[in-house]
């Protein structure tokens, strides 16, 4: 009929091209061959398997017979004909019942312990069918294709879910492919992913053909293939950057506690160290600022504040308002703090359009008020901010 041999070599080529399992390749084909057989030599309800075995170079065809009992099949009544798995509903309409017994899928267990004697109810049997004498007919053949090609689709969507499943929450590198309506497209090599407009770095152009890393959001299931879903702009962009920079974050030395960005413009991180006499903010910046400035580099040019983080909720707050340097910081209750900064510092502290204050704000998870040493009793335009509810600077850093 053809050459076994010649085409086990060809699953073996086709799942080393596309990365796949060699053994779901081959029961792709054994089931498109038990398509196409049934096409050919049509039963009805006949349930049909092929093994190809490349050891003697041919394919083997068998049909495959259920074993069933009375507790699991119903007979045909008068006027009723042998059907085939499919369940009808009770005269109550509640409740499914059993279906129809059919010859050509199954086989009584009386019947079956003739042929095998420990078999049980449930169990398989196969059946020899006698193999065909020539090639498939054109529709048998069409039909074995159109199943090949839909098993491998599910196949490779299933090993590509799993592999980009496991990255969720890591970077990607891709090239990008196009950018639609300010949404870019993304070559992840085995996958595509999208960054919708949203999660771009403000004011960063795309180039076709460009590479960059990305994080990757999520997978989302729909259509043909996974949807991978990247971004930017997202605060653990900047975590995983300076992972892969900083040796001693992907050792556990040193630890991110926080993130707070606003993408394109300036970012506050907030890290400690977990072993004594590691510096862990010259740890991220490295010999004279070489690992700041590759994420500064990837980020586009993005202004990184690197802070040490503190229990001591004072120290923490006077340690986010870099680059300014505060005279002092009363708590005043729960969740706010006042920072007083000499006058020639209130600009500074602030920060343009109250952008440094409401970083700090946003790391250290306090509300913090900015005002002159020299006139506490006067509020600044600009110099307070709120920490919007349900974020803080450790929830930017593990939020998924």
């Amino acid at each position: 009929m053809f050459d076994v041999r010649a085409l086990t070599k060809a699953i073996e080529q086709l799942a080393g091209e596309k990365d796949l399992d060699v053994t779901q390749v081959k029961d792709a084909v054994e089931m498109a061959l038990a398509s196409a057989y049934k096409k050919e030599f049509e039963k009805r309800g006949e349930v049909i398997r092929c093994v190809l075995d490349a050891a003697r170079g041919d394919a083997f065809f068998y049909q495959v017979k259920t074993v069933v009992d009375d507790t699991t099949v119903r007979f045909p009544v008068a006027g009723e004909e042998e059907g085939g798995e499919s369940s009808v509903q009770s005269e109550e309409g509640d409740e499914p019942v059993l279906p129809l017994y059919n010859e050509e899928r199954h086989i009584l267990l009386a019947d079956a312990q003739k042929i095998k004697k420990d078999v049980k109810v449930g169990d398989e049997l196969l059946f020899d069918l006698p193999s065909p004498s020539a090639d498939f007919g054109r529709i048998a053949a069409q039909t074995a294709k159109q199943v090949i090609l839909q098993k491998l689709r599910e196949i490779e969507k299933e090993a590509v879910n799993k592999e980009f499943e496991s990255k969720v929450g890591e970077l990607v590198t891709g090239t990008v492919q196009r950018v639609e309506r300010g949404n870019i497209y993304v070559d992840l090599g085995r996958a595509s992913g999208i960054m919708f407009f949203s999660e771009s770095i403000p004011g960063e152009h795309y180039r076709i053909g460009e590479r960059l890393k990305f994080f990757l959001v999520s997978v989302q299931e729909g259509g043909r293939n996974p949807n991978l879903l990247l971004s930017r702009s997202h605060p653990r962009f900047v975590s995983k950057l300076f992972e892969v920079e900083v040796p001693e974050i992907a050792d556990g030395i040193v630890e991110i506690k926080g993130v707070a960005r606003e993408p394109g413009s300036r970012t506050k991180i907030a890290v400690a160290s977990t072993a004594d006499g590691v510096d862990p903010v010259g740890a991220c910046v490295g010999q004279r600022g070489a690992r700041v400035m590759a994420v500064n580099t990837e980020l586009g040019n993005e202004r990184i504040d690197i802070i040490e983080w503190s229990a001591d909720p004072v120290k923490f707050i006077e340690a986010a308002m870099s680059p300014a340097q505060p005279s002092s910081v009363q708590i005043i209750d729960e969740r706010k703090a006042l920072v007083l900064v000499p006058e020639d510092q209130l600009s500074l502290a602030i920060g343009r359009g109250g952008q440094n204050v409401r970083l700090a704000a946003r790391l250290t998870g306090w509300n913090i008020d900015v005002r002159s040493q020299s006139n506490p009793e006067q509020m600044q335009e600009g110099g307070a901010s709120a920490v919007p509810a349900a974020e803080s600077g450790t929830d930017e850093a593990t939020e998924e």
